[in-house]
Parts: C-alpha cells; sequence; structure tokens
C-alpha cells in the first residue's frame, strides 16, 4: 500500500472511530476459554504467485500462521483448513452455483494442486481441511458442528481473502456464538487497501482484530488441551 492511500485511510478510520465510539460501537468481543484456530483458503491458488486468486502479503502472512501453528499445536487445541474446489465445473450438475458468474471458481478444481493446502503451512494428519464451496467457512460445511462439539468458544482467524471469505467466516462465526479474533499480521488480499479497511470494519462491529504478539501471548497462556 502506498503511503499516500496509508495516510488517507487513517485520516477516514480516525473521523469513523469517533463516530462509531459516540454510538457505542467498537466494543470488545474478547478471548474465550477454548479457542480453535481457522485457516481460511491458504491454498496455493491464493499463496503462490500466477493464479488469479494470487493474493499480496504471504512473505508477512505464511509466517506469522507458521507462529499460531506452532502455538496452537503445542497447546492441543483444533486446527481448521478450509479450502474452495469444485468437482463439477461444467454442465448442469455444476457445484459451483453462481458464484462463478462473478469469479473464475471453474479454475477451483477439487483435487488439483490449485486448491491443495500451501506445503509451508501443511496440516498434520489429525487436522481438520474442510471443502466449502462459498465464501463463508461455515455455510454448508460441519464446522459449526466441529467446533461446538470440541466445546470451542472462540476462533482465531487467518488467511484469505480478508473482503470476502474471510470476513464471511469472521460474520458467521459470531451469528453461530463464537469469539472472532483476526490476526492483524495473517490476513490479505489482492487489493490495495482492502485489507485495512474491513479490519477497521470488523473490528467495531464483528470481532477483534489482534495483532500477532497479542494472540500468540494468549494461547501460551492457555492450559494445555487434554484430548476430549
Amino acid at each position: 500500500m502506498s503511503d499516500e492511500l496509508k495516510e488517507a485511510l487513517e485520516k477516514v478510520f480516525a473521523a469513523d472511530s469517533a463516530l462509531y465510539q459516540d454510538r457505542g460501537f467498537q466494543r470488545r468481543v474478547g478471548f474465550g476459554e477454548r479457542p480453535a484456530l481457522i485457516n481460511i483458503d491458504l491454498a496455493n491458488a491464493w499463496t503462490r504467485p500466477g493464479h488469479a486468486f494470487s493474493c499480496e502479503g504471504m512473505d508477512v502472512i505464511i509466517p506469522s500462521v507458521q507462529q499460531l501453528l506452532a502455538a496452537s499445536r503445542a497447546k492441543r487445541i483444533p486446527v481448521v483448513y478450509t479450502t474452495t474446489a469444485y468437482a463439477v465445473t461444467e454442465g448442469p450438475n455444476t457445484d459451483m452455483g453462481l458464484w462463478h458468474r462473478k469469479i473464475p471458481a471453474e479454475l477451483l478444481k477439487l483435487g488439483s494442486d490449485a486448491v491443495a493446502i500451501d506445503d509451508r503451512i501443511a496440516p498434520e494428519a489429525d487436522e481438520q481441511v474442510i471443502v466449502k464451496k462459498r465464501a463463508s467457512a461455515f455455510h454448508g460445511t460441519p464446522l459449526a458442528g466441529f467446533l461446538r462439539a470440541a466445546q470451542v468458544d472462540t476462533v482465531i482467524v487467518t488467511g484469505v481473502t480478508m473482503a470476502a471469505c474471510v470476513r464471511n467466516t469472521v460474520e458467521d462465526a459470531i451469528a453461530e456464538g463464537f469469539r472472532p479474533i483476526v490476526v492483524r499480521e495473517a490476513v490479505g488480499d489482492r487489493v490495495a487497501g482492502v485489507v485495512a479497511w474491513n479490519l477497521f470494519d470488523i473490528d467495531a462491529k464483528f470481532g477483534d482484530v489482534e495483532p500477532l504478539d497479542r494472540v500468540l501471548s494468549y494461547l501460551d497462556g492457555l492450559e494445555l488441551r487434554n484430548a476430549l
């Protein structure tokens, strides 16, 4: 993001923060006691260059997620990944719905390398990888049921894209009764300004945006999770 755009956004956010605070917004949902780490669409089509879906900022996002994975695994909290993929990309039986009328969803073929999780942050054998068809990780998936069975009350969210799949997941998380925590350094998008604006807006209305260091400190302070 250019310095000019950053300065302009900071001015807008300062004015909007004053309005929100005056009206009682920007409250804190806070950390709960039983978190899960949810990594949204950190598959090759988004994390590697040369794809229609490629996002910026992976030099910061990937190391941040690596640290969160290490901290989460050390405390044995649930770790979930999502990818977006389609089994049928042609004909009347397509599972793309109408989304392909807006984005090149036909490029996200189930089983292809494009939709495989980036091997720099590869899931371990016992970690969930949920294949979704829509933006939210909750829409049409078993995620909410899985989290409730694990007695999760907080979802720590990373991934892409900030304006779509991350945002939709956060909005559905709080609607489903989970405390959403978005890790500032661990989310991204492909358009300048989109990340900053959506982080600001989510922090005002749907979840808490927290820096990586604070989230790592929270995880470090948890007791070791016993298996259910």
